[in-house]
């Protein structure tokens, strides 16, 4: 029933229905527009008073409350004609109570600014020409202007009302429009936080089971050999030091939502494989057919995720030799990563164990592929095709 103003808007509404009151009182007070010409008596100069404050109280609540305004304005106009008043400045008000039911009014208060607009012309019309204020005879030569009074009110008040609801159409298009930017941002934004989670996720999963199994090697290889030790310490710095480049870059990215974060293409996949051959696995590695020429940059970054974290599962729970076959074809490129189970066993299809399986599964879909991920036997096996299109 109330709309909340901003204090500029309100000491506006003030400062016009105080304006507003003090220029038609003083015209109201002093101008013929009665049947008697100017009021005189006390009770006629408080009437006119009277419906001069609740034009302009209706002036000035219009925006605050277009129903309440609407009432009062209906209110002055009863009480204008009770006294015999003829139509004067203070029916301006009447505009401006129109234009703000059609504008910021509710549903209600919208329509009824409509209804008030066609029967408050019938009732002007009526009243010019059937009320006292019509003191010639009535035959059917009034008629003509009977009509054209009828038109030319029923034109201006629904003037009012009219430009109302167009700037209540273009700021609901204005909102609409804010809101499905807001809706797109967030979307935005909420993929964004996905992509950037599933690179940490595989950033810091591989680099941390590199390093983890370096340090077990080295911890058992040290008494025999403190050479091995040196070596495992070499590729427990060098990981750390790549993953903490690629986590600083994806921070980076996340505070600032701007550039790109680490993206892997085909020249890395000698470095993964040879990670983790440091890390101790037996590492076979199969491609055929090789890459035709130059994959797209969201296939070779698909492809190297899924690859990467599909490693760093087997590193992680498998054992004994991890194979992987790789097949770039004129269409599309098919891998499969296949290992032995360990004793506590690779995340199964049911319930997998962490985020792995959801991400590689994800980075697919995402391309346009799809991967599946299972139990085959002792061994768990991951494969995927995700299409190429054209290459360069």
């Amino acid at each position: 029933m109330f709309r909340p103003l901003r204090p500029l808007q309100t000491a506006t509404d003030i400062a016009l229905a105080a304006g507003f009151f003090f220029v038609a009182v003083v015209f109201e007070l002093n101008a013929g527009v009665g049947v008697v010409g100017p009021p005189t008596g006390t009770l006629a100069v408080l009437g006119v008073i009277g419906y001069v404050l609740l034009f302009s109280v209706a002036l000035g609540f219009r925006r605050f409350s277009p129903g309440v305004a609407l009432a009062l304005a209906w209110a002055g106009a009863l009480l204008q004609m009770s006294l015999l008043r003829g139509p004067s400045l203070v029916d301006f008000a009447i505009f401006g109570v129109l234009y703000a039911t059609a504008a910021y009014g509710s549903i209600r208060v919208f329509w009824a600014g409509l209804a008030s607009a066609v029967t408050g012309a019938v009732v002007i019309t009526l009243y010019l020409y059937l009320g006292p204020l019509y003191s010639a005879p009535l035959d059917l030569s009034v008629l003509p202007i009977a009509v054209i009074v009828l038109g030319g009110s029923t034109f201006a008040l629904m003037l009012a009302w009219t430009c109302g609801a167009l700037v209540r159409t273009a700021r609901r298009a204005r909102e609409n429009r804010l809101a499905r930017e807001r809706a797109e941002e967030e979307a935005r934004s909420e993929f964004e936080r996905a992509r950037i989670a599933r690179d940490m996720h595989d950033v810091v999963a591989h680099s941390l089971a590199v390093v983890v199994a370096q340090a077990d090697g080295a911890r058992y290889a040290a008494a025999a050999d403190p050479q091995a030790a040196t070596a495992a310490l070499q590729t427990i710095s060098s990981t750390a030091r790549a993953a903490l480049a690629d986590v600083r870059l994806l921070l980076t990215q996340l505070r600032h939502s701007q550039g790109d974060g680490p993206q892997p293409g085909l020249a890395d996949l000698e470095e993964l494989w040879a990670q983790v051959r440091a890390a101790g696995v037996d590492l076979r590695v199969d491609i055929d057919p090789a890459p035709p020429g130059e994959p797209p940059a969201s296939v070779q970054i698909a492809v190297y995720r899924i690859l990467q974290e599909a490693l760093t599962n087997a590193l992680r729970h498998g054992r004994g030799e991890v194979s992987v076959r790789l097949g770039w074809h004129a269409d599309r490129v098919e891998l499969a990563v296949r290992n032995a189970r360990a004793v506590d066993g690779a995340p199964s299809a049911d319930g997998p164990r962490g985020h792995g399986v959801i991400g590689m599964r994800e980075r697919a879909q995402l391309v346009g592929g799809r991967l599946e991920a299972g139990e085959d036997g002792d061994d768990w096996v991951v494969s995927a095709t995700v299409p190429i299109g054209a290459t360069v």
